[in-house]
């Protein structure tokens, strides 16, 4: 039987200071891997949190910026109340009711892309 398994996202950068600051320490997200095919190569490192994967990568080619990826949260309040507690200067995101009948609460990155973090109503 054929089966899937979840999509990696990867999302340019172009910082990796900047990316180590966004998803490290204002989203929580834990460093899998980090990988150069040498010292003044570029990065591409494999971030996750609570079973969400997500690629970052400053190789040309691997994504354009602007890119906005959904993830399904169980708790969006708790989510909302974390980040907000880490104060954040560059982003202060809110909780959105949106009208097909999710909760959104949506983060920019550094670099133009995006994470829609939903919970069903």
């Amino acid at each position: 039987m054929l089966e899937f398994s979840p999509a990696t996202p990867i999302f340019r950068i172009f910082d990796e200071d900047k990316a180590r600051e966004f998803y490290l320490g204002f989203l929580g997200f834990e460093v899998d891997f980090e990988h150069r095919l040498s010292d003044d190569a570029p990065l591409y490192l494999g971030v996750s949190r609570d079973g969400f994967e997500l690629h970052l990568s400053e190789h040309h080619g691997d994504g354009t910026p602007g890119a906005r990826v959904r993830v399904q949260v169980s708790d969006i309040e708790e989510l909302h109340a974390e980040l907000s507690a880490r104060k954040y200067k560059f982003n202060k995101p809110a909780i959105l009711d949106q009208d097909w009948g999710h909760r959104e609460l949506i983060v920019d990155d550094p670099f133009g892309n995006k994470v829609v973090f939903c919970e069903p109503k």
